[in-house]
């Protein structure tokens, strides 16, 4: 069964920008090397052939991962969030207890997480250790390197 993938307006149309990229310059561009590498003669011998033939599954397969990603997304109505508890799409700003430092995280999906930008998933351990929870609230994690103590500072949006 398919998993509801909530993302933001933002989010679905990096999705669909990256699905027409696929179908409209990728597909074709790898149907003119099929067609060039067929033209050179026999084909069991042909590395060209087999290799455009290989990208092409390849590419035929992340469309139709993508289509089904977009057809099983949800715009989160951001009208509808509240800053009474981390959730998606909520700014957390929390103090590790650890370093003694304030970090501000965004939860989002997967596919939009980017620590660079302070974005991380809410599937990940970060993310799980604090869903739901308070300002005022320690939330314990464990993480790959061990575990990290967070005190809930602020919820934004």
């Amino acid at each position: 069964m398919d998993e509801i993938n909530h993302v933001t307006k933002a989010g679905l149309e990096k999705l669909q920008t990256e699905l027409y990229d696929l179908k409209y310059v990728q597909r074709p561009f790898i149907t003119k090397q099929i067609a060039v590498a067929r033209d050179k003669g026999d084909l069991s011998e042909n590395a060209e052939y087999h290799a455009a033939k290989e990208d092409q599954g390849l590419i035929e397969a992340k469309i139709s991962k993508l289509n089904n990603l977009i057809t099983m997304s949800r715009i989160i109505d951001e009208s509808k969030l509240n800053t009474k508890q981390v959730m998606m799409l909520t700014k957390v700003r929390v103090l590790n207890l650890n370093t003694k430092k304030e970090i501000i995280y965004m939860l989002v999906n997967e596919k939009e997480a980017d620590l660079k930008t302070g974005k991380i998933s809410f599937k990940s351990p970060i993310g799980i250790g604090l869903m739901n929870r308070k300002v005022g609230d320690i939330s314990e994690v464990t993480i790959p390197a061990g575990k990290i103590k967070f005190e809930i500072l602020e919820i934004t949006l």
